[in-house]
């Protein structure tokens, strides 16, 4: 029998009305908002944070409350969704509550997960945390770990591969969080689909000399040689001290960065051929590198290239990459040294323009949500100060995502304010972040009032679905606070309004209020923070 769909929207004030039906019974849609929010970002409360999460028995009782409830099948389904749907910003919250319920005592919550985990885990690391998970939660959940639903789910994750993805994907990724793919395959004890499968199986347990002899003198089929020719370019670029072969295996195989010596990695040459067919999102990451090795000299013909792929616009739109990535891209490079590395460079004013274009394209990229904004900004305080989990400042990370929510979204006000003091602002499509960091900080600071965008647009009876607010991390109450200004306008206006508070530069911040799931906290800002913002507006968390 196929489980029904907790269906229900989280929507302000669910944890005390609104419920849904599932399977004949009613389940409490606030349980089910606990459930996605903790899915999507690794907490089951209204608040977000860019440090990463510790996730145990203790940080989803949401969740093991529903699967003593009899809901385990459904809970299942709404794991495979989030990670299907691509909702979740963190992978490892859904890889735990798969593994949460594999050990339930369940039989169909049990199978029903096992099946579900081809379809969460999409590379080998997903596949490495979930067994771990599984091992961590062994003992507290009394149950086995390598019984049949185990080993035959992990036998068909890798038989579900097409052989060369598969190839390519250990090869890639060896070991991750204490397991080896030879692990995997020794305790699961599968049996391959295929005969490419079970040359992989035989490549990774026996390694690349065994398979040489085992399959010299046979005659393969298509599928095998062409795995056998692809882990022998493997092999190859791993042993190859000629530069010009590694070059080749690069360009022929489409060999990634990842399978390459590191002291190839010094090549110009060997660089050049990596970089024809690596993804946007890689490239950034590398600019400083390839900088560094003098592959970017300036006025150079690389540096053409490689301003060519940034202004890629049919590249850029399958990216799918966010305005506000580009811009810690930007920011990144213009900083001229790594985080955590020793490297230091001089950033390239063409390489700059590149990346400028790609953020101006990328605000394409970024879908209308068809919401009312009313985005406030606290200048009560200096937003000098870089936000957490980023490298930019404050200000410029409210100033992206006001430029992307004014420009994307047909009917957006934006406001900045602190004590006593609400201004709106007009933003132009001409205007750059700089610009727009600017023209937010003009006000005179003065003391922290979160609540006073929304009470602007109480007084003023604007009609609005979101507001989402920035700041340091002040959130001085003055008539009001934000979670009962909000509350006030919605019962004046009879909107459902959401509101999201950004406390960019603190670890801790109890704005909303835990029992409305129309409120969001944000501790920090990264590229995550603003996926988490688009899932919660459009009432996916």
């Amino acid at each position: 029998m196929e489980s029904a769909e907790l269906t229900t929207e989280c929507q302000p004030g669910a944890g005390e009305s609104l419920q849904n039906s599932v399977d004949g019974h009613r389940v409490d849609a606030a349980n089910i908002c606990r459930l996605r929010r903790f899915l999507c970002f690794g907490s089951e409360g209204n608040t977000f944070s860019t440090k990463e999460p510790s996730l145990g028995m203790e940080s989803a009782l949401t969740l093991i409350q529903l699967l003593e409830n009899g809901k385990g099948c459904d809970v299942v389904e709404e794991i495979r969704r989030f990670g299907q749907d691509g909702r979740a910003v963190r992978s490892n919250p859904a890889l735990f509550a798969l593994a949460v319920c594999t050990q339930h005592s369940d039989a169909r919550t049990k199978q029903a997960a096992f099946r579900a985990l081809k379809d969460l885990c999409h590379v080998p690391s997903h596949l490495f945390s979930f067994i771990q998970y599984k091992k961590e939660l062994k003992d507290g959940m009394k149950g086995g770990m390598w019984g049949r639903g185990l080993r035959k789910a992990v036998a068909d994750w890798y038989n579900s591969q097409d052989p060369i993805a598969l190839a390519q994907a250990v090869t890639k990724c060896k070991h991750r969080a204490g397991w080896s793919h030879q692990d995997l395959l020794r305790l699961s004890h599968m049996k391959p689909a295929n005969e490419a499968i079970a040359l992989i199986n035989k490549y990774i347990t026996k390694g690349w000399k065994e398979v040489q002899v085992a399959y010299a003198d046979k005659e393969n089929s298509e599928s095998v040689v062409k795995v056998l020719t692809y882990l022998e370019a493997v092999e190859k670029a791993k042993h190859s001290m000629d530069e010009v072969e590694v070059i080749h295996l690069i360009e022929e195989h489409r060999l990634e960065r990842e399978q390459i010596l590191t002291n190839h990695l010094k090549s110009k040459e060997v660089w050049r051929a990596l970089l024809k067919d690596m993804p946007l999102a890689v490239l950034f990451r590398h600019l400083g590198k390839m900088t560094v090795d003098k592959l970017l000299a300036p006025g150079s013909a690389d540096v053409t290239v490689v301003c060519e792929r940034i202004q890629d616009e049919a590249a850029l739109k399958k990216s799918n990459l966010h305005p506000f990535n580009i811009l810690l891209a930007t920011e990144n490079y213009k900083r001229g040294h790594g985080n955590r590395s020793k490297l230091k460079w001089e950033p390239d004013g063409q390489i700059l323009q590149a990346l400028d274009f790609a953020f101006n394209q990328c605000f394409k990229n970024v879908k209308p949500t068809g919401k009312r904004f009313v985005i406030g900004v606290d200048v009560s305080a200096s937003l000098s100060s870089t936000a957490l989990g980023s490298s930019v400042s404050a200000a410029m990370a409210a100033a992206v995502m006001s430029m992307v929510i004014t420009r994307t979204e047909t009917d957006a006000q934006l406001l900045v304010f602190s004590e006593g003091n609400v201004t709106p602002v007009h933003l132009t499509a001409e205007m750059n972040v700089m610009q727009v960091t600017t023209e937010l900080v003009k006000i005179p600071d003065g003391s922290t009032d979160c609540a006073l965008p929304i009470l602007w647009a109480l007084e003023s009876e604007a009609p609005v679905d979101v507001f989402l607010i920035f700041t340091n991390n002040e959130t001085w109450f003055g008539k009001a606070n934000p979670a009962e200004a909000l509350k006030m306008y919605r019962q004046k206006m009879g909107i459902s309004s959401k509101l999201v508070v950004c406390g960019m530069t603190t670890t801790g911040l109890s704005v909303a209020d835990p029992d409305d799931w129309g409120m969001l906290d944000l501790c920090g800002f990264d590229s995550r923070a603003v996926d988490v913002i688009q899932n919660f507006v459009l009432d996916l968390i």
